[in-house]
C-alpha cells in the first residue's frame, strides 16, 4: 500500500460454480455491480477489513483462503485506490444487505453481462481469464 492510493478489499465467493455480486442501492458509482468489500480502516489488517465489511454490510461471517490480485484504480481528481482481491470461503447462511439491493450468483464467463465499476470490471476480467 501508498499513502497515494486508499486501500480497498473485494472478497471473490464462490458456491457451486458460480460467483457472488452485489448490487449497490445507492447512486454512489450508479447503481453499479460490485464484488463485496470495500475501504480497510487503519487499525486492521487488509484479510481484518474484508472479514468485517462482510459481516457489516452482508451479515455473512468469512475466512479469506486466498490472495487473487490487485489493481490500482484514479476514480477522480481526489481519490485513488488499491483494490486487494482475495478468495473467501463463507458461513452458509442468509444474507441481510445493508449498502446494497440484491444479491446474485453468476457464472463467470456471464460477468461480462453485468455493468461494473471499474475496480470491480478488473476483477470480472481476472475471473473470466481476460486478464
Amino acid at each position: 500500500m501508498t499513502d497515494d492510493f486508499v486501500p480497498v478489499t473485494r472478497a471473490v465467493i464462490r458456491k457451486d460454480g458460480l460467483v457472488l455480486i452485489a448490487r449497490r442501492k445507492r447512486a454512489y458509482m450508479g447503481y453499479l455491480w460490485e464484488f463485496p468489500g470495500g475501504e480497510v480502516s487503519e487499525n486492521e489488517t487488509l484479510q481484518e477489513g474484508l472479514v468485517r465489511l462482510l459481516r457489516e454490510d452482508f451479515g455473512i461471517d468469512g475466512e479469506v483462503t486466498a490472495y487473487l490480485c490487485s489493481s490500482g484504480h484514479v476514480v477522480n481528481c481526489q481519490l485513488s485506490m488499491k483494490s486487494y482481491v482475495y478468495e473467501v470461503a463463507c458461513v452458509p447462511g442468509d444474507f441481510v444487505l445493508k449498502d446494497h439491493q440484491e444479491v446474485r450468483w453468476v457464472a463467470a464467463e456471464d460477468l461480462v453481462k453485468y455493468d461494473f465499476a471499474e475496480p470491480d470490471h478488473y476483477v470480472s476480467l481476472v475471473l473470466m481469464g481476460k486478464r
